[in-house]
């Protein structure tokens, strides 16, 4: 595939997982008030294994036979730590207001893939991203921390989850789409099924449809997220996740008529001006003649 198209395909795939991404959150921010974050995430991975063993039959044979399932397997556990700091803020925070706290994560990315990818990024994107980065501190709202563990816990999350998207890029092509998900969701079943024992409530009729919802949302926004990395350098991919901000916004208000505090619009304001400047550059870059793969953005 060309290399123009292949990092036109990796940013379609990419803004689809997170979009998905996005009403998965409003889901299980649904959830929290009454199940805990490892049941739900128990009951994602259940859905998400059983996606990839109908897919892929010989997932558990291949996994046990792969040559990076440790690499796999420690990238798991860096997502799980992710994912329960992320959901466990949900309880506190907005959901447009925890989403901008989190985009910290794409920012971190970029900053991460230059030593640790080799890619190359160039003073413009530079520009964007402290750009996007002042919009995270401004959401934060540093003086007047009236909710401090759950932004803590939302940066956090941040933290791990861009260090998770670095090692996925850099593993993109050691194994396929449908093994790194059956690894990743291996490690979340048995990191959360040890603690059901003391957490599991039997959920209800609807409670289990919004489990079973999650679920499959999961599982898609996987599967779009690790191939459009196959095809889209990290520090290109990772700022699309700024894309979900306007899904949260919309959602928070439709649901619970969230409507953010100043600080958080200023923040989220910032973060898609940053996201404007990465979408111009690419959009002159491609009118040069230029790839992102192997060239500075």
């Amino acid at each position: 595939m060309p290399a123009k198209t292949s990092n036109v395909l990796g940013i379609v795939l990419v803004i689809g997982a997170y979009f998905l991404f996005a009403v998965q959150d409003a889901l299980i921010k649904l959830l929290v008030t009454d199940v805990s974050v490892p049941q739900i995430l128990f009951v994602r991975s259940v859905v998400i294994l059983l996606f990839c063993m109908l897919v892929d039959r010989r997932c558990v044979e291949r996994s046990i036979h792969s040559a990076v399932k440790m690499a796999m397997l420690g990238r798991g556990l860096v997502l799980f730590g992710a994912w329960l700091f992320y959901y466990s803020s949900a309880r506190s925070l907005q959901l447009a207001e925890m989403m901008t706290i989190y985009f910290a994560s794409p920012l971190i990315v970029v900053l991460l893939a230059v030593p640790l990818l080799g890619e190359k990024v160039s003073t413009s994107r530079w520009a964007a991203i402290a750009v996007g980065f002042a919009g995270v501190v401004l959401a934060c709202r540093p003086t007047e921390l009236d909710q401090p563990v759950p932004i803590l816990m939302a940066l956090a999350a941040a933290v791990l989850w861009a260090y998770g998207i670095i090692l996925i890029r850099s593993l993109a092509n050691a194994e396929s789409t449908f093994m790194q998900m059956f690894l990743t969701s291996s490690v979340f079943l048995v990191g959360c099924g040890l603690s059901l024992p003391w957490l599991w409530v039997t959920p209800s009729g609807m409670e289990a449809l919004l489990l079973l919802l999650v679920g499959l949302l999961a599982a898609g926004a996987q599967f779009m997220l690790y191939e459009g990395m196959k095809h889209a350098p990290a520090s290109v991919a990772a700022p699309l996740e700024f894309t979900a901000l306007i899904w949260a916004f919309g959602l928070g208000f439709l649901i619970w008529g969230d409507v953010p505090v100043l600080a958080v619009f200023a923040g989220a304001a910032l973060i898609m001006l940053s996201e404007l400047m990465v979408i111009t550059s690419e959009i002159r870059r491609t009118r040069s003649g230029k790839t992102a793969v192997g060239r500075a953005i």
